[in-house]
């Protein structure tokens, strides 16, 4: 069974899921116009505003929590080993997908915002799956999505 396993993760790993979420994020960039860089004072902007109550949680301080539940040892241990095997090249590289990939974190965080409000009492639909089931308006559609 393991070997078997271990075949499909090498397919299915590099180069399908390497070339699906670069497509994506490309396709994303291509129909938000370019919204990493048309927006990046914006951002910058409201992440430094001050919280409007006493004791609120600051924008500031939300993107850090968004971000610590995003960037785990794992990815950490990536880039080292990257920048070891590869060299500076990947450091190129890997900004460049990160660049493309914001434009799929900005989706997928559109998708959350619009799904929150139009599901405000029930909190748990609120995942990916969610996302999959409201767009396309089939749950059958979407059990691949598990």
């Amino acid at each position: 069974m393991m070997p078997i396993l271990d075949y499909l993760d090498g397919i299915l790993y590099y180069p399908i899921l390497v070339v699906v979420l670069t497509a994506a994020g490309l396709y994303f960039t291509c129909r938000t116009g370019l919204v990493q860089f048309r927006m990046f004072w914006e951002s910058i902007r409201l992440v430094m505003e001050k919280p409007q109550n006493e004791g609120a949680v600051s924008p500031f301080h939300a993107l850090m929590v968004s971000t610590a539940s995003r960037v785990g040892t794992g990815n950490i241990l990536g880039v080292s080993t990257a920048i070891c095997l590869g060299g500076p090249g990947s450091v190129f590289w890997m900004w460049v997908i990160a660049v493309i990939g914001g434009a799929s974190a900005f989706i997928e965080s559109t998708l959350a915002q619009v799904l929150s409000l139009i599901h405000i009492s029930e909190p748990t639909r609120r995942t990916p799956i969610s996302y999959a089931v409201f767009c396309l308006k089939k749950k059958n559609k979407s059990i691949g999505y598990n």
